[in-house]
C-alpha cells in the first residue's frame, strides 16, 4: 500500500505553488529585474523558469507516458522552456502562469494511479520511478523558492512564512502572558 499518493502529491504541490504565487505577488515589479549576483536569474527569469519547468515532467509524464528519458530529450524540452521563458516577462503574466499551470499540472497529478507512479523511468545515469522524478519538480520549485525568499530579505520585504511564524510565536506569548495574569 502507497501511502503517499497522486491525491497527496497534488496537494502538497498545489501548497508549494501557493507560496511561490504569493512570494511573486508580493515583489513588486520594479524588484523583477533584481539579480542577487551578476551571474544568476533575475527574480522575474526565476519566477518565469518555476512557472514553465514543469513543461518537460508533463511531456515526460503525462502527454508521452515515457518509459526512458534520454539527454536529448531533456535538451528539448528545456529549449522549448527557454524559449516561452522568453515572451514571459511582465508580472502580471508571470504571476497568471503560476497560476494556471500550476494548478494544471496538479490537476494531472491528481489523475495518476499508484501503478504510474511506481512505474520506473530509464534516464541518462540510471533510473528512477516516476513518483520520484515528479517529487523532484517540487523539491525544484522549494529550492528556487528559498533563493526568492532571500531575495526578498534583500529587497527590504520580509517573507510571508516568516511573518506568519512570528504571528504565531507572538499569539502564544500573549496566550502565555494573559494565562499567567489569571493565577
Amino acid at each position: 500500500m502507497n501511502n503517499y499518493g497522486a491525491a497527496q502529491m497534488a496537494a502538497s504541490w498545489r501548497t508549494v505553488r501557493k507560496n511561490t504565487i504569493q512570494i511573486a505577488e508580493e515583489i513588486p515589479e520594479e524588484k523583477y529585474a533584481f539579480k542577487a549576483t551578476p551571474d544568476t536569474m533575475s527574480v522575474g527569469e526565476t519566477l518565469a523558469h518555476l512557472a514553465l519547468v514543469t513543461h518537460w515532467s508533463e511531456q515526460a509524464h503525462f502527454a508521452n507516458k515515457q518509459t526512458s528519458v534520454s539527454g536529448e530529450d531533456f535538451q528539448k524540452w528545456f529549449t522549448e522552456i527557454g524559449q516561452q521563458a522568453a515572451g514571459l516577462t511582465a508580472k502580471p503574466a508571470i504571476v497568471e502562469a503560476l497560476k494556471t499551470r500550476g494548478e494544471a499540472f496538479a490537476a494531472q497529478l491528481e489523475r495518476l494511479s499508484d501503478a504510474d507512479l511506481e512505474q520506473m523511468v530509464d534516464l541518462p545515469g540510471g533510473g528512477k520511478s516516476r513518483l520520484d522524478m515528479l517529487l523532484g519538480v517540487k523539491e525544484h520549485e522549494m529550492h528556487h523558492r528559498a533563493q526568492l525568499m532571500l531575495v526578498e530579505r534583500l529587497i527590504g520585504i520580509v517573507p510571508h512564512l516568516t511573518r506568519a511564524r512570528l504571528a504565531r510565536m507572538q499569539q502564544m506569548a500573549d496566550q502565555a502572558k494573559a494565562g499567567s495574569n489569571r493565577s
